[in-house]
C-alpha cells in the first residue's frame, strides 16, 4: 500500500473513524488514517459509552439496533482495557405519564425484536435500592452495553492495521480537495475517495454542512462498588436529547467496572468554551440526586466537558457528497456516536463496495438533507 493511493482515506481518527477504517479494510479496501490529534481523543474520549438501542425514530432505531448487534459480535473479542459490560439500560418513569412512554417503549422494542421488560415500583426498588421511593416504575433493556471508548477506538484501529490500514496522527487536513486532501504542513495526500469522519471540525471540511456543537458536562466520583448495577436514564432524556435550543438536564448514571459512578447529562447550544459551567453543572448533580439521593454523599473526583456535533434530524449523515461520489461523510452523530459508530462503518463499506446493506441507507444519506438548519 505504501507505493500506492488508498482506496480511500478516512479523517478523523475518533471511535467512528476507526470503525469506519476497520470495515472498509475488512472490506478489501486499502485505507489511510489522518488524525489531527490523537487517537481516541475528542468527543469520544469525553463520551460516556454507553452502547443504547434508542427509538427517537425509525431510522435511529433502525441504526441504534442493528449497530448493538454489532457491538454483541465484537465484545467477545475486546481486550479487558475496553471496560465492556453488559449492565443493561434502566428507563426510569417518574409518574403516571412517564409510565405511559414506558408501555410505548416496550411495545415498540417487542415489534422490533429488542427485548424490554416492564417493572412495577417494587421491581425497580429491587434492581436500583438507590433510586428515591416513589417512581413508578421503568423498562429494562438487558442488551444494552458499556465500553470504554478510547480504549476501543485503539482496538479498532489496530485490527485495521492488521488488515493493512496505515494510521497516521498528527496530521491535520486543512482541506479536501478533488482527488484527496491537503494537510495543515501544505503536503497532498492523494485517495480514491475521502471519508469526513472528523466530527465537530466535519462542517469546516465540508461547507454547508448543518452540524453544531451541543456541549455536554460529565462528572466521574470516588469508587462506591454495587451503588448502581445498570445505566439508568429518566424517560425525559430524550426529551432534553433532541429538544430546541434551550440548555438542559437529564439524569443519567452509569456504573463503571472501577466502581465509579459516571453522571451525566447536560446539553447547551451556544458555548463552545471547554470550561466548565458551574451553573448547569449545579442542575445536573441536583437532577441526579433527585432520581438518587445517594449520590450526594459520593465523591467527585473530577469533572470535564465535551462537544457532541448535532444535525438538526438527529440522524448523522452516512454517504457520498450529493453528486461528488469521491467525497463521503460519516459525521453528525451527536450524543450517538459510541452506539452507531459499528453501523456507520458497516453501512459505508457496504455502499462503497456495492453491496446491500443491512439496513436502508437512505434516512441518513445527505441528499436532501445538507439544507437543514435548526
Amino acid at each position: 500500500m505504501a507505493d500506492r493511493i488508498p482506496d480511500a482515506i478516512v479523517i478523523g481518527a475518533g471511535l467512528v473513524g476507526a470503525a469506519c477504517a476497520d470495515a472498509l479494510a475488512a472490506a478489501g479496501l486499502s485505507v489511510l488514517v489522518l488524525e489531527a490529534g490523537v487517537a481516541g481523543g475528542g468527543a469520544t474520549a469525553a463520551g460516556m459509552g454507553h452502547v443504547v438501542v434508542l427509538d427517537d425514530s425509525e431510522p435511529q432505531l433502525a441504526l441504534t439496533a442493528y449497530s448493538r448487534d454489532l457491538w454483541d459480535a465484537l465484545l467477545p473479542d475486546l481486550p479487558a482495557d475496553c471496560e465492556a459490560r453488559r449492565c443493561g439500560t434502566l428507563w426510569v418513569a417518574a409518574d403516571a405519564e412517564e409510565m405511559e412512554g414506558v408501555r410505548r417503549k416496550e411495545a415498540i422494542c417487542r415489534a422490533h425484536g429488542v427485548a424490554a421488560e416492564i417493572l412495577d415500583p417494587a421491581a425497580l426498588a429491587a434492581a436500583e435500592p438507590a433510586l428515591r421511593p416513589g417512581l413508578a416504575g421503568g423498562l429494562r433493556v438487558p442488551g444494552d452495553c458499556v465500553v470504554y471508548p478510547p480504549a476501543v477506538t485503539r482496538f479498532l484501529l489496530d485490527r485495521a492495521r492488521g488488515r493493512g490500514a496505515r494510521v497516521w496522527t498528527g496530521a491535520a487536513v486543512a482541506s479536501i480537495e478533488d482527488g484527496g486532501v491537503r494537510l495543515a504542513d501544505g503536503s497532498a495526500v492523494a485517495a480514491g475517495r475521502v471519508v469526513n469522519a472528523a466530527g465537530l471540525s466535519a462542517g469546516r471540511l465540508t461547507p454547508g454542512l448543518p452540524i453544531k456543537a451541543r456541549k455536554g458536562h460529565l462528572v466521574i466520583t470516588d469508587r462506591c462498588p454495587g451503588f448502581a448495577r445498570h445505566q439508568l436514564i429518566e424517560l425525559g432524556y430524550l426529551k432534553s436529547a433532541h429538544g430546541g435550543a434551550a440548555d438542559s438536564v437529564a439524569f443519567n448514571l452509569q456504573p463503571r467496572t472501577t466502581g465509579q459512578m459516571l453522571l451525566g447529562s447536560s446539553r447547551q447550544y451556544g458555548d463552545e468554551t471547554e470550561a466548565v459551567d458551574h451553573a448547569i453543572l449545579a442542575r445536573m448533580v441536583r437532577r441526579g440526586c433527585e432520581y438518587m439521593p445517594g449520590l450526594a454523599r459520593l465523591q467527585a473526583l473530577r469533572v470535564w466537558t465535551g462537544f457532541r456535533a448535532a444535525t438538526p434530524d438527529a440522524l448523522p449523515f452516512l454517504g457520498p457528497l450529493p453528486g461528488i461520489d469521491r467525497v463521503w461523510l460519516a459525521a453528525g452523530h451527536e450524543g450517538l456516536g459510541i452506539t452507531t459508530s459499528l453501523g456507520t462503518g458497516a453501512l459505508l463499506a457496504d455502499l462503497m463496495t456495492g453491496r446491500t446493506p443491512r439496513i436502508p441507507a437512505a434516512p441518513y444519506r445527505p441528499d436532501g438533507r445538507m439544507e437543514m438548519r435548526r
